[in-house]
């Protein structure tokens, strides 16, 4: 019998709410959080350090700027020479895969989880999540919002405040509610 935190990392429907194990994780997390986001924005080795405890796998070098948010952690991967500025959200759930050279702009969610469109499913606290991947050299402008199972191919740009429903190829430039493909690059 699969665990819940199987089920999630499967794309199966899983027990977010009522899960002792997962529930005492995610208080971990934002214990973690709550430090790291409170550390002297100058010490950067710390911060650094902290960075690399909690998320999955970095490169040498990432900067993440305060406030950070993350349900897990583990299932973040980022890449060498990672920026994401203020406010980025990561609802980790299932694995969040980023390349290197990628840079994120202000107020940037990028989430794995999802709920059922069925009321009952709802209402007892299940979810779903579905793994999102970003290429290397990419550039997500401020505000965006980027939904389960979505890939954001290499070298692409997506637009400020755009709304990533499907999959974008590499080397374009998308942008809008739905996200689209404006142009190539």
């Amino acid at each position: 019998m699969k665990t819940e935190r199987e089920k999630a990392l499967c794309g199966e429907l899983y027990d977010a709410a009522n899960d002792e194990e997962l529930l005492a994780e995610r208080m971990e997390v934002k214990y973690r959080l709550q430090v790291y986001n409170a550390t002297d924005p100058r010490d950067i080795a710390q911060r650094t350090a902290q960075l690399k405890a909690l998320l999955g796998k970095t490169g040498k070098q990432l900067i993440i700027e305060q406030p950070f948010a993350c349900d897990f952690g583990r299932n973040i991967e980022v890449g060498e020479n990672f920026y994401a500025n203020v406010n980025l959200v990561i609802l980790d759930c299932n694995k969040v895969v980023i390349g290197d050279n990628v840079l994120i702009g202000p107020n940037v969610g990028i989430h794995t989880a999802g709920h059922p469109l069925d009321v009952e499913q709802r209402v007892q606290g299940l979810e779903y999540a579905l793994p999102i991947t970003i290429g290397d050299n990419v550039w997500i402008g401020a505000g965006v919002n980027i939904v389960p199972g979505v890939s954001i191919g290499s070298n692409s740009v997506i637009g400020a405040g755009s709304v990533v429903t499907k999959d974008i190829p590499a080397n374009v430039v998308a942008a809008g509610t739905p996200c689209k493909v404006i142009r190539s690059l």
